[in-house]
């Protein structure tokens, strides 16, 4: 019997989370079996191999004598081919077990394809990721008790502005994404779009509107926007750095920083933030309850949706960092429990 294997491997980090995905197809195209998994920590080479590993184990399971083996890994196909070498050391087991499964079919072929044509295994090598970070919706809740179906909120921060960039204080001003923001955008819609959901909703600021414009591109679905979103209105600190507001108004920037009920000069304070953000978590966890929903805001806004999974106090604001184009994860359950899955993931942008 003739097959076709396709296989690959990532690693979110290299090293970093990592894992594989493999499919065999008959040569009429009907897939016949698929492997995936979570490897933890290694490297895009090891979970590469892992999944030819997986690939040629399920063909041969299936009986197959003739193995046609197509992967977008140049390394792999020309090291298996024999027409390069295995030096590195964590490599050559793997490259040997592989080589073993291999003498059991009558004749293996290897051949590069372009990332384009390796879509499915792909596919499967990032679901296997994605569930090992706990973005697999249909995981079960440890540790918490929650029961219920949860409403999972998967909060993408914006890509890069040149205010961002320059990190001055970025409020209510509608300055849009630089070309490093853009592509930081389309990277994190190509890693959502192998994600089901069942909407993207964003601030309507138009660096948040751009970003959720990508996602809902990459997934075919439309790009709706709720006030409660929006970021802090940072009033007369507006496009200045942290140490020029300090010095335009030292008592009140350091009275700012300790106090959530504190406002910047005709500006929001975190306080009214977090009570309009919670505000809009009520009315998307009832729109959406029980489905996973895509957020595209800012900083205080998702420290707020993270601060409330996490039934924190206002000193997480300060405490913790998100990067731009960012991916963090809370899910609310209808008893009233939450669990924050992720916090602050950017593999997507390696």
């Amino acid at each position: 019997m003739r097959v076709v294997v396709e296989a690959d491997g990532g690693s979110r980090g290299n090293p970093g989370p990592a894992g594989y995905g493999a499919a065999v197809f008959a040569p009429d195209g009907a897939v016949l079996a698929e492997r995936a998994e979570g490897l933890g920590l290694a490297t895009n080479n090891v979970a590469e191999y892992q999944g030819l590993i997986a690939g040629l184990s399920a063909a041969r399971d299936l009986g197959a004598t003739v193995v046609a083996v197509r992967m977008d890994s140049k390394l792999v196909v020309e090291q298996m081919s024999g027409r390069w070498q295995v030096r590195n050391e964590a490599l050559k087991p793997l490259a040997a077990t592989a080589a073993s499964v291999a003498s059991s079919f009558d004749e293996v072929t290897y051949t590069w394809i372009p990332r384009a044509q390796n879509t499915h295994a792909d596919r499967l090598a990032n679901e296997a990721m994605d569930a090992q970070a706990g973005l697999d919706a249909k995981a079960p809740a440890r540790w918490t008790g929650a029961t219920g179906t949860p409403t999972r909120l998967l909060l993408l921060r914006h890509g890069q502005t040149a205010l961002s960039g320059e990190r001055r204080y970025s409020g209510r001003g509608d300055v849009p994404m630089t070309e490093t923001g853009v592509r930081q955008a389309k990277a994190a819609a190509t890693r959502l779009s192998t994600l089901d959901f069942a909407a993207v909703v964003s601030s309507p600021l138009g660096r948040a509107r751009q970003t959720a414009e990508e996602v809902a591109s990459a997934s075919g679905h439309e790009v709706e926007t709720h006030e409660g979103l929006i970021e802090t209105d940072f009033g007369d600190w507006e496009r200045l750095t942290f140490q020029e507001a300090a010095e335009r108004d030292p008592a009140l920037h350091r009275r700012w920083l300790g106090d959530p009920a504190t406002a910047p000069p005709n500006g929001e304070s975190f306080n009214a933030v977090h009570t309009r953000v919670t505000t809009a978590r009520d009315e998307l966890v009832e729109r959406y309850a029980g489905q996973t929903v895509v957020l595209v805001s800012h900083v205080t806004p998702i420290k707020s949706l993270l601060r409330i999974g996490l039934d924190a106090g206002p000193s997480l604001l300060f405490r913790l960092h998100l990067d731009l184009a960012s991916l963090s994860i809370v899910e609310f359950y209808p008893d009233g429990n939450a669990s924050v899955r992720l916090v602050n993931d950017t593999s997507h942008l390696t």
